[in-house]
């Protein structure tokens, strides 16, 4: 019996659009924001079409509002600016994973608005 390796690569807008909702859960449980997504791109990166972009997007907006949330805190002693840079990644982190999972099932590109590219 011969065991053939078939990559078969499936167009699933449903799962890329989970993929960025699941960032949501920051303001649902507290934790899993990050962990979820990255999971859920780890394990199906090979095997959906555009998961790797859309993945990848993911992560990088997350480890983006992590750095913005680090500068925000010292930033707090300057005149109360940090709090506006709080408010403004709780806002940022609320509404672009929104707006990606929107363009995801529509199947076009993930927004990278104040994204930095780390992978």
């Amino acid at each position: 019996m011969e065991v053939i390796n078939q990559n078969v690569i499936r167009k699933d807008t449903t799962l890329l659009s989970i993929t960025h909702l699941t960032q949501l859960l920051h303001y649902v449980t507290g934790f899993g924001g990050f962990i979820v997504p990255l999971i859920i791109w780890l394990s199906s990166r090979r095997t959906v079409e555009g998961m790797n972009e859309h993945g990848k997007a993911v992560i990088n907006l997350q480890l983006s509002l992590l750095l913005y949330i680090i500068l925000s805190i010292p930033a707090i002693l300057l005149l109360g600016l940090g709090i506006l840079g709080l408010i403004g990644v709780a806002i940022l982190g609320f509404v672009l994973p929104i707006v990606n999972a929107v363009k995801a099932a529509n199947g076009e590109t993930p927004s990278r608005f104040l994204t930095i590219p780390f992978i």
